[in-house]
């Protein structure tokens, strides 16, 4: 038998673990006087924050917001409270005028164009895929756009939901650079902000998000970092935020973007998959069939499949033993 009970921690315990880690990782490890973090205004950032904060002091983390013309306001807001909280130094980089070098926006609606011609660059849209609670699904979205007189969705070719992504991409990337830029400068390491359930299902884009010296939560299923972030004292309002992806201009949950479930639904999903925990069980912890939680378990198992090029290293035709990690 499961409960959502199975995810508890003991959470002083694991925080005195994880800020141990951070301090032997950056400053013996990788031999880094702190730790830049880039911080979203969400749970993760928040959290790897505050655990780094800390681990070194507060003295020794820099805060990096980098809103761009589709994030929500929210975003630099809850950033600014939870440095305020924490007593961290912050920069605001927008990246807006970065995007638009890189045609990122542009090449978004070249992609939408794909399937809805008609589409007018500044509509709103986001990306969602069909429920999986519903019936077996192919992982082909749609794109939801609202064209000013209603909210129409275009099923995405692969081609166009390839190009779309890509374009995307460009804002995970474009993140990444400037941490590693400030990381550099001040001879910093980057704290990536994955939790488990992104870190084993590969939301996050390589060499973007993806991109970090140290990644102090990705071992904890989302669940535990909001337990840790009570323990941490992260601000109410940030703990209380639905996660979205805040990538595209109209409001985003992850579940409709990438997840089947809400987050702390998919945690137990993912728990009883890790430990061969049968579907019935599940189901009747989450109130469920169990065919909807098996239906879970195949999504779980094809985006491990899919997104396994994502954790590679770069291939080297003869190992160079000498620099070898």
């Amino acid at each position: 038998m499961i409960t959502r009970q199975a995810l508890d921690l003991d959470a002083p315990a694991v925080v005195d673990g994880i800020t141990e880690a951070i301090r032997v990782q950056t400053l013996g490890t990788l031999a880094r006087r702190g730790i830049v973090v880039g911080i979203s205004g969400g749970i993760d950032s928040s959290v790897v924050a505050a655990l780094s904060a800390r681990a070194l002091g507060p003295a020794r983390v820099f805060g990096l917001l980098m809103p761009e013309r589709d994030s929500s306001d929210d975003s630099t807001r809850l950033g600014r409270l939870l440095a305020d909280a924490l007593g961290i130094v912050t920069l605001t980089e927008n990246v807006t005028p970065l995007l638009e070098a890189a045609a990122c926006y542009e090449r978004q609606a070249q992609a939408i164009r794909r399937v809805f011609p008609e589409y007018v660059a500044g509509q709103r849209f986001k990306v969602r895929l069909p429920s999986i609670l519903a019936s077996a699904r192919l992982n082909v979205p749609f794109v939801v756009v609202d064209t000013g007189e209603g909210i129409c969705e275009f099923r995405l070719s692969a081609e166009a939901s390839r190009e779309l992504v890509a374009a995307t991409n460009f804002k995970q990337r474009i993140r990444a650079m400037l941490e590693y830029y400030h990381a550099d400068r001040l001879h910093y390491a980057v704290a990536g902000t994955p939790n488990r359930l992104e870190y084993d299902q590969g939301f996050f884009v390589k060499q973007g998000d993806g991109a970090a010296d140290l990644k102090p939560i990705a071992h904890l299923y989302k669940t535990q970092v909001y337990q840790l972030a009570e323990f941490l004292g992260v601000p109410e309002e940030i703990r209380r935020r639905h996660p979205t992806t805040d990538t595209y201009p109209l409001a985003q949950t992850q579940e409709e973007f990438y997840f089947s479930l809400p987050h702390s639904e998919m945690d137990l999903c993912l728990y009883a998959r890790n430990h061969g925990i049968p579907s019935v069980d599940v189901a009747a912890a989450l109130g469920l069939t169990a065919e909807q939680v098996e239906r879970v378990f195949r999504d779980i198992d094809q985006k491990r499949r899919s997104t396994r090029y994502l954790h590679r290293q770069p291939l080297l035709v003869h190992p160079v033993r000498e620099v070898a990690p």
